[in-house]
């Protein structure tokens, strides 16, 4: 991975994020841009028919109420199954959902959440069933040419352009289930979002000025939960009207209760609350959004789950192993640790901790080497890719490697009484067994 610069984040991006996590948003917007479309569809249906009287084209006119008329069979065909077909697709989505989350981890039920196509799925199925009815609505009793006020023409084609916008969409979102039904598209997408917080990631020297000695502490106040995000633009901006430097005292992940500490002062006093309000974001879960560590730790969830004895399943285990390597060796010469975050001035506003490198090391490796024992697929996947990472790492970082190979070699030595099967164990293989 090229180091493309950082990437300063966008204003809305933690509300970006977290509407995102919802599964509300885009079928509302749906909605209003349907009343819309529909409002809009009527002033030109309402236009077409005046036209038509005004030109005393009573004969044009009456083609088009019959055709009208023909096609409010297909509209209402659509109203009276579209919901029926929604409660199905979805059904059997959440049931693949519920199984991918049980052979896999229940985390990768944020894949389906979070999923571009499932929404634009449900929206426009949402919004086919609602201009249905509203199109319904616009049908007249009335079909002499000369009196008739309304004929849904421009409505009655734009329904049947949605529902072939609804069937295409089908067979997409119905392939896009099966593969999150897949080991391999499932780590690939959580490697995919791993590199996007990298992205997000400050680069170039860390260096900080000396804080100063703590003044005062901001309280957590609120539902308790975990950290999933901080709004640094914010809290540099209330850093720099103060003149003071902010030290966020628990990591992105960590679970917080009330009235613990969050944000630490150097140099002043506390900024005001309302530019401290909705700085700091607090869910049920941890996201992706800021947070590095969580998709290793994702990774590893499902690599145990396949090393369980009740799945036995060391191939997927290998396929966390390839892309966990793949994270670290992006990283390799990445800054990691704590961030300083700085205004415009150069002057740092915001201290952040964040995991270090031996800190993501022991996520990818350590328990999986526990593990490991009686898997030499896996334990041939961890040597090479222990190995791999050598290679890229520059000297003070190689020495955590050392030891999680150290350790599974005395792993091997205690587990495994054969020669010739510690010697197979302990053979360097990218594909466990090749």
């Amino acid at each position: 991975m090229t180091d493309r610069g950082y990437r300063p984040p966008r204003p809305l991006s933690p509300l970006r994020e977290h509407l995102r996590d919802t599964f509300w948003f885009a079928p509302t917007m749906g909605f209003v841009c349907v009343f819309v479309l529909w409002l809009g569809a009527t002033e030109v249906d309402d236009e077409i028919v005046s036209l038509f009287q005004r030109e005393e084209a009573y004969d044009e006119l009456a083609e088009l109420i019959s055709f009208s008329q023909d096609a409010k069979t297909i509209v209402t065909t659509i109203s009276s199954a579209m919901m029926t077909f929604i409660g199905v697709v979805f059904s059997i989505s959440l049931v693949a959902v519920q199984m991918a989350s049980g052979q896999l981890t229940p985390r990768v039920v944020r894949i389906f959440v979070r999923s571009r196509i499932s929404k634009l799925t449900l929206t426009v199925f949402l919004a086919t069933f609602l201009f249905s009815l509203l199109v319904l609505s616009s049908y007249e009793s009335e079909t002499d040419p000369r009196r008739v006020v309304s004929v849904p023409l421009v409505q009655s084609l734009l329904i049947l352009l949605l529902l072939g916008m609804s069937l295409l969409l089908f067979v997409i979102y119905v392939s896009a289930t099966l593969r999150l039904m897949q080991v391999g598209p499932v780590v690939d997408r959580i490697a995919r979002d791993s590199f996007r917080v990298l992205g997000r990631m400050p680069r170039g020297p860390q260096g900080a000025d000396e804080l100063g000695p703590e003044t005062a502490r901001v309280m957590h106040e609120g539902r308790a939960g975990v950290l999933r995000d901080v709004n640094t633009a914010r809290l540099v901006r209330a850093a720099r009207r103060q003149d003071v430097v902010l030290r966020l005292i628990p990591r992105i992940g960590d679970f917080v209760v009330p009235g613990t500490p969050v944000l630490a002062v150097h140099g002043g006093t506390v900024p005001p609350r309302n530019r401290l309000r909705h700085a700091v974001s607090v869910s049920v879960e941890r996201t992706l959004h800021q947070d590095l560590a969580f998709g290793l730790r994702q990774l590893t969830d499902i690599a145990l789950r396949g090393l369980s004895p009740a799945v036995n399943d060391p191939t997927t285990a290998v396929q966390c192993l390839d892309r966990s390597v793949q994270i670290l060796a992006a990283v390799v010469r990445l800054p990691l640790g704590t961030v300083h975050h700085r205004d415009r001035a150069g002057r740092v506003r915001l201290v952040q901790d964040g995991p270090g490198w031996e800190d993501l090391v022991d996520l990818a490796f350590e328990e999986i080497r526990w593990c490991v024992a009686g898997s030499p697929q896996v334990m041939r996947r961890l040597v090479a890719g222990l190995d791999d990472l050598l290679l890229l790492a520059p000297e003070e970082r190689k020495k955590p490697l050392i030891r999680h190979r150290a350790l599974l070699v005395q792993t091997v030595e205690r587990t495994v009484p054969v020669t010739a099967d510690r010697e197979f164990a302990l053979l360097p293989d990218r594909q466990g067994i090749g």
